[in-house]
C-alpha cells in the first residue's frame, strides 16, 4: 500500500495552518510513525519553526546541495534535466524535513507554463507538472517513511496546483471567522476542478515509463483553530467564536464534499477532526525553544498553569492526529469520506 501524502491548505492566510503542520509532524513521531515534513510553500515558514537561523544560513547560503525543494526542481527550472534526488534534514530519529526556499517562487513560471503542454502530450510538461510528487516519492523511499505532511501556501496558485495533485489526502485548517467561511466558497470549486483536468492529463501521459500521480486529493476534514474558550465553560469555544463555528459543518459539505445539508453540531461531525484551542503565550515560547508546545518545559518558560496547559495539550494534538488517520483509513478502505 502506498506511503499517505497528506496536505494541509487553505487559499486564507493567517489560520494557523504551518503550526498545525508542525506540531502534527512531531504529534506522528510520538505515535511511532516516520515522518517526512515537506515544506512546499515559497514563504518557507514551516522550515523556520524546525530550524534556528544558524542552521537555516547553512543550507541556504552556504550549501549547493539538492537539500531544499527548489534545489531538487531546479534543473527543470534551467532545463538542463529531472528533479534532483532529496537530502532530507533529519530532525530526530524517523523525523525528517523536506526544506523550504523561498526561491521556490521562481518555479511558478514553469509550472504554469507547461500545464497546458500535459494536454498536448509534452514529455516536459509532464515531468514539470508531476515534479512535486515524483520528489515526494523519492524522499519517501529514502526515508522509509510512513506518512508525508505537505505544508501549503495560501493560495489558489500553480505551485499549489501541482502539490495539490500530488496529494492523497487535503486536511482544510480554518479559523472561527467569516474569512474562513468566504474561503471555503473558492476553495471547493477549485479543488473539484484542478483534480478533473490533471484527470484529463493523466490519461495523455507520453511516456509509459513515467510514473504520474493519480491525484485522489480527497479531502477529509476541517481542523478549526485559535478559538478562545468560554469563560464558564471551558470546553467549549466563547459565544464570538461559536456564532461562526455553528456554521462550518454544513458550508464544508455544500462546498467541499458536495453532501446535503445536516442538522449537525460540529461536536458530533466526523469531518470535524478537531478544535484546536488559542494557546495564548504558549504558542511564542514553543516558537523561540523550536518545540511542539506539548515538549515545553518550566526551562523554556513555561511558568504556572502554563506548563499543565502544555502538558494538557498533547491529549488534543493525539486526539487529532488519530482521527485525521482515521478518515484517511476509512477513505483508503471504502473509497469514500466518512
Amino acid at each position: 500500500m502506498s506511503v499517505p501524502i497528506i496536505s494541509f491548505f487553505n487559499n486564507k492566510g493567517g489560520v494557523g495552518k504551518t503550526s498545525l503542520v508542525y506540531h502534527l509532524a512531531w504529534m506522528y513521531h510520538e505515535l511511532g510513525l516516520r515522518v517526512i515534513a515537506a515544506d512546499l510553500d515559497p514563504q518557507a515558514n514551516l522550515t523556520a519553526a524546525f530550524l534556528d537561523e544558524q542552521q537555516l544560513e547553512e543550507i541556504w547560503l552556504l550549501d549547493k546541495q539538492p537539500n531544499t525543494i527548489f534545489r531538487c526542481v531546479q534543473p527543470l527550472v534551467r532545463g538542463i534535466g529531472d528533479i534532483a534526488t532529496p537530502q532530507l534534514y533529519n530532525l530526530k530519529s524517523g523525523l525528517a524535513l523536506l526544506v523550504g526556499d523561498l526561491f521556490l517562487s521562481s518555479f511558478k513560471d514553469n509550472l504554469s507554463a507547461e500545464w497546458p503542454g500535459c494536454m498536448d502530450r509534452k514529455e516536459l510538461s509532464c515531468r514539470v507538472t508531476s515534479a512535486f510528487w515524483r520528489l515526494l516519492q523519492k524522499a519517501i523511499r529514502l526515508h522509509n517513511a510512513n506518512v508525508v505532511l505537505v505544508d501549503l501556501g495560501p493560495n489558489l496558485g500553480a505551485i499549489n496546483r501541482s502539490a495539490l495533485i500530488a496529494a492523497d489526502y487535503v486536511v482544510i485548517p480554518l479559523s472561527p471567522d467569516l474569512f474562513s467561511l468566504q474561503g471555503l466558497q473558492n476553495l471547493g470549486p477549485t479543488l473539484k476542478r484542478w483534480h478533473e483536468e490533471w484527470g484529463e492529463r493523466l490519461n495523455k501521459n507520453p511516456v509509459a515509463q513515467l510514473p504520474l500521480p493519480t491525484a485522489k486529493m480527497q479531502p477529509v476534514g476541517y481542523v478549526v483553530l485559535q478559538h478562545l474558550q468560554h469563560s464558564n465553560r471551558p470546553d467549549r469555544p466563547a459565544k464570538a467564536y461559536q456564532r461562526w463555528i455553528d456554521r462550518i459543518p454544513n458550508t464544508y459539505r455544500q462546498t467541499i464534499v458536495e453532501k446535503a445539508n445536516q442538522d449537525i453540531e460540529i461536536y458530533n461531525d466526523p469531518f470535524c477532526l478537531a478544535l484546536i484551542k488559542h494557546y495564548k503565550s504558549l504558542m511564542p515560547l514553543a516558537q523561540a525553544a523550536h518545540k511542539p508546545i506539548f515538549h515545553l518545559k518550566s526551562g523554556d518558560g513555561a511558568v504556572g498553569a502554563s506548563v499543565k496547559t502544555a502538558q494538557e495539550s498533547f491529549g488534543d494534538f493525539e486526539k487529532m492526529a488519530r482521527n485525521i488517520a482515521r478518515n484517511c483509513r476509512a477513505y483508503r478502505s471504502n473509497g469514500k469520506a466518512v
